[in-house]
């Protein structure tokens, strides 16, 4: 068994006594934990346990009705992901594979914002509150903080992957797309440009300078051109300083990789601008105005110069990009890993410790892709992210190689540790099975172990959970759903419900039990219920005998209704003497018959009739057998010997009625 890379999170307890002996029991998204009367070093009594059970759980975030719109947004975008043809050349695919990360990144920015949105809200909310619900209301605030950070960072290494891996941007183009990822992850220089811009004097604003050179740490020249005027046109004696700073900055070359210039053209044309700049920082030309002085630094690259605006960097991948902006900017990818290293190295003092997110960028920027999901999955607190990613970087024929040791490659064991985390929610469970359905090598048995555990809380649900296994000819399941929410029916009365379910299920010996439990009822109210559904019962009443009888039997009373009488005697007796009709129901059935046997016209012939006494008399021989053994009371007694007899007086008069008839026709 492989050692762990770090240590387990410690999770506490509130309300657990130190030193007491601990029990739990898993289930498929918590663990319930509950104090035990035994003492850790043995099985001696130590006193009664606690008095509660505790439920830890795992994904928490997915109840978050704002994560929740990631979940299923992101749910979409994946399904249409599996549909991309594989036999197409993973080159002539990376354009949709690009646009498909950024529909990712799209679905998290706007999560992001919204939990922002929500966050100001609430701490607006909570000023206003003076009593117990502020320590709630702040508790939510700051929740929805930490989410937009979370979430801050997902999309910070999502954007680097998909510069680095998933577009595979060449020498050139590269700078281009990380200074592209640099502006989007730090956008405070707008606010404090619309500040400085919206003030009555920009050029006099506190922090005029700042929004400056950050312009021009990102590249954003033309932005600090623009901003510049405002103060050539405060000091006039400079005006030709300014000047020349603005002919620097618009001369500076961005390569085109939609041009007709090739890499090496543009590099040239580079070291000339760049050797330009040099050559005016050594002049001293911009000595008498120290901030320009500082730009033009800035432009040649000078390092420490760049050290010095930590503040306005902020991070050690903006400095990076800058670092790379102004001093190599045709960088290869290959070469990308050494810069980051020493550029990481130069930020971080030796007191600074290095977060998991600066692990994760190095990762990335070495091409470590099995590092960046493996750093990811220990630091984040659930699998959207690396389950999402991986997905997209294996359809990029970027993961091939690399299999688990437990069954499945690393793509699949992350869908399926993602889709069970789903399986736990309420809603979400349905979007899980898209997920297991595009697992091929054990997603199937994940779904059939976790749609069992599903809650069929209503019947609604109950056909979705049964539509989706049926779906996947999932038969087992099917059965098993079926025959729950039969059961379920059938404790509630509901016989026609239940005897739906039952004949989905396709279980015989159920479908049995609640046919009886139609007759009885029959019996004891003298008419049907759920009249619909056993007129329409069709060739699923040949499921069970009962079931056939059931449907026979109240044919018969719709051919009696409809006056069919021939029709009805024949299908009554047939319902006898093919032994459909259960013993203990025989006497109904000949209760049945006595109508018919008092018509004016004779309905039952003479070998109809015979058949009928055949019948009675094998059905009171067993009933004086059962009398004889039993103790039945004395009015149950005599109310079967009167029907008996009256059952007798008509088959005789019905027999000499048809004999005279058939004589009297054969004459």
């Amino acid at each position: 068994m492989e050692e762990v890379d770090v240590e387990p999170t410690v999770t506490n307890i509130p309300g657990i006594r130190h030193g007491k002996h601990m029990g739990f029991a898993w289930g498929p998204g918590d663990i319930l934990v509950y104090e035990t009367h035994f003492k850790p070093s043995g099985n001696t009594l130590s006193g009664p346990g606690g008095s509660f059970i505790h439920k830890v759980k795992k994904d928490e975030d997915i109840n978050s009705p704002i994560l929740r719109k990631l979940f299923n947004e992101s749910h979409h975008i994946f399904v249409g992901l599996q549909t991309i043809n594989d036999d197409l050349p993973s080159k002539s695919k990376r354009p949709q594979f690009v646009s498909i990360s950024r529909n990712y990144r799209s679905v998290i920015r706007a999560c992001m914002e919204e939990l922002q949105q929500v966050a100001v809200s609430t701490r607006d909310t909570e000023k206003g509150t003076q009593y117990g619900n502020q320590a709630c209301i702040s508790c939510i605030c700051s929740l929805n903080i930490y989410w937009v950070s979370i979430l801050l960072a997902i999309e910070l290494i999502w954007n680097l992957c998909e510069v680095l891996f998933i577009d595979a941007a060449p020498a050139g183009s590269l700078l281009l797309h990380l200074l592209d990822w640099v502006r989007l992850h730090k956008a405070d220089v707008d606010e404090k440009a619309k500040d400085v811009l919206q003030s009555d004097s920009p050029a006099e604003h506190h922090n005029y300078w700042d929004v400056v050179v950050s312009y021009v740490l990102q590249g954003r020249l033309e932005e600090a051109r623009q901003m510049l005027v405002k103060q050539a046109t405060l000091q006039p004696a400079s005006r030709n300083m300014y000047k020349l700073m603005d002919s620097l900055l618009s001369k500076m070359p961005f390569y085109n990789p939609s041009g007709t210039q090739t890499l090496t053209e543009f590099d040239v044309k580079w070291r000339n601008w760049h050797e330009e700049v040099d050559r005016y920082l050594k002049d001293n030309t911009f000595a008498s105005n120290h901030h320009l002085e500082l730009i033009c630094k800035i432009l040649v690259g000078d390092e420490d110069t760049l050290l010095e605006q930590k503040e306005l960097l902020s991070t050690w991948y903006h400095f990076l990009v800058t670092r790379l902006l102004y001093s190599h900017p045709t960088v290869k990818p290959t070469d990308l890993h050494y810069y980051a290293q020493s550029c990481l190295t130069m930020f971080l003092d030796s007191r600074s410790v290095q977060e998991p997110l600066d692990s994760i960028l190095l990762a990335a920027f070495e091409f470590d892709i099995y590092l960046v999901i493996k750093d990811c999955s220990i630091v984040l607190n659930n699998w959207w992210f690396v389950a999402h990613l991986t997905d997209l970087l294996d359809h990029c024929k970027l993961l091939q190689s690399h299999n688990l040791n437990f069954g499945s490659n690393m793509r699949e064991f992350l869908l399926l540790e993602y889709a069970s985390g789903l399986f736990t929610h309420h809603s979400l469970w349905q979007c899980a099975v898209d997920y297991f359905d595009h697992c091929p090598e054990l997603g199937r048995a994940c779904l059939e172990l976790q749609i069992e555990r599903v809650p069929l809380d209503t019947e609604r649900k109950a056909l979705k959970v049964l539509r989706i296994c049926e779906e996947r000819q999932m038969s087992e399941q099917v059965r098993s759903i079926c025959k729950i929410m039969a059961m379920r029916a059938l404790r509630n009365n509901r016989l026609g419900s239940a005897l739906s379910w039952s004949i989905r299920a396709k279980d015989a010996a159920f479908a049995t039990l609640i046919s009886e439990r139609f007759l009885q009822d029959y019996c004891a109210k003298g008419t049907f219920s759920d009249l619909d559904l056993i007129d329409n019962l069709g060739p699923a009443m040949l499921l069970s005998d009962r079931l056939t009888f059931l449907g026979k039997y109240r044919e018969f009373h719709k051919l009696y209704g409809e006056k069919r009488f021939k029709e009805a005697a024949k299908l009554l007796l047939s319902l006898m003497t093919a032994k459909i009709a259960p013993r203990s129901f025989w006497m109904t059935l000949l209760t049945d018959a006595l109508p018919l046997l008092e018509q004016k016209e004779v309905i039952f012939s003479a070998d109809q009739t015979y058949e009928l006494m055949y019948c009675l008399e094998e059905l009171t021989s067993s009933l004086d057998t059962a009398t004889s053994g039993g103790d039945r009371p004395m009015q149950e007694e005599d109310v079967e010997q009167t029907k008996v007899e009256l059952l007798r007086l008509s088959l005789a008069r019905n027999l000499a009625m048809a004999i005279v008839k058939e004589g009297t026709m054969e004459t």
